[in-house]
């Protein structure tokens, strides 16, 4: 996906907020698949596991360099603890787009604090997080340790997603 069509993916997502921004949900992560997207089992009896997106993020593909890396930080952050998901919308690909909240912590800016996703904006407006990017840039964290290093949605124009 384009960068252009990405940002309006976004943009559209951002009106549709009011009309899912109060359903949440409470379970534990039973998996993480890469630096942005992991699998919550909700609490509840018979209530299947949902796959969510991390709103407000964009960690690098897993075959990109620091995929794994950012897969790994999220994993040992989150893997089977009780989470707080409060869902923003759906994404493209079906998949919750939420914010996460692990014993009041925001694990969506903790990703980002860390160096491992950046915090994209829309035209002129910063991203959610752009101040935890900032500062993980100033301190070289994680991928931002690298000289240049390379956007997912860049990569994915240039390699398409993983598979």
């Amino acid at each position: 996906m384009s960068r252009g069509r990405l940002l309006c993916a976004l943009f559209a997502l951002a009106l549709a907020l009011p009309a899912t921004a109060a359903q949440s949900i409470e379970g534990v992560v039973i998996r993480v698949s890469d630096g942005d997207t992991l699998w919550v089992a909700p609490d509840g009896a018979h209530r299947r596991p949902v796959k969510l997106r991390l709103a407000g993020i964009d960690a690098p593909e897993r075959c990109q360099a620091d995929g794994e890396e950012a897969r790994g930080a999220l994993a040992a952050h989150v893997l089977q603890r009780r989470v707080e998901v409060q869902v923003r919308g759906r994404d493209g690909f079906g998949r919750l787009v939420a914010r996460v909240v692990a014993d009041g912590e925001d694990v969506n800016a903790w990703i980002v604090a860390r160096g491992h996703a950046w915090s994209p904006g829309w035209k002129h407006q910063q991203g959610p997080y752009a101040r935890q990017e900032r500062e993980a840039r100033a301190a070289r964290r994680g991928l931002f340790a690298a000289a240049d290093p390379v956007e997912p949605w860049r990569f994915r124009r240039v390699h398409g997603s993983c598979r």
